[in-house]
């Protein structure tokens, strides 16, 4: 393994154990989740209507119409309550929390990999730009995964807020753990039209 790969995998566990962290051992992973109200009822009224039915829905039905009149739009926003629901048929999904957890840190390590590739495409030497650059990259990341949600479906500021933030502090710590590690590393000129093949040249070969 070389010190690229190595960095990466090293800064993914970073990012793992502090997100693993902020939901589970903090208070600020819940803020701006609510507990239903009355959720027995909820939950039969869900599963009497939609059933097997496991999918992504918006309310109300005028999300989903091509182009509807703004007035029209307008009057159901204001009278019915709006939103989306993620629903998952009872026993439709792996029901193990230790699997989550695997899938989370897959997917960090995918996030680090990718993060630390791009960061040795660069020609910064110093171990603040380089943090700076992987820093960065997370409020990108942040931006373009919550931002969207905040303006379109009314996720709340404080669950977006704290969201972008336990990402993009995620990617500080794959950025210091990479800095640290990669300090003495000298990256080569980037090439676009290598770029994909450079993924595997800079995982095997480093």
């Amino acid at each position: 393994m070389n010190r690229i790969s190595f960095a990466a995998l090293l800064g993914s566990i970073a990012m793992f154990i502090w997100v693993y962290t902020a939901y589970e051992l903090l208070p600020i992973g819940g803020i701006g989740l609510r507990r239903l109200p009355n959720e027995n009822a909820v939950l039969d009224a869900l599963q009497k209507n939609i059933a097997e039915n496991s999918g992504i829905y918006l309310f109300p039905r005028l999300w989903l119409e091509a182009n509807p009149p703004d007035k029209e739009f307008a009057e159901e926003m204001a009278r019915y309550p709006s939103g989306i629901l993620m629903y998952n048929a009872a026993g439709s999904r792996v029901n193990a929390i230790s699997h989550w957890w695997l899938v989370e840190f897959l997917n960090e390590l995918a996030e680090a990999l990718l993060t630390v590739f791009l960061l040795s495409r660069t020609r910064l030497t110093t171990f603040g730009a380089r943090l700076t650059f992987v820093l960065l990259v997370g409020v990108l990341t942040a931006i373009a995964t919550n931002v969207g949600y905040l303006n379109w479906y009314g996720f709340p500021w404080s669950y977006t807020l704290v969201s972008m933030s336990i990402q993009v502090v995620g990617f500080l710590c794959v950025g210091l753990v990479a800095a640290f590690v990669l300090k003495k590393q000298t990256f080569g000129t980037p090439s676009v039209g290598g770029f994909l093949p450079g993924i595997w040249r800079a995982t095997l070969r480093g």
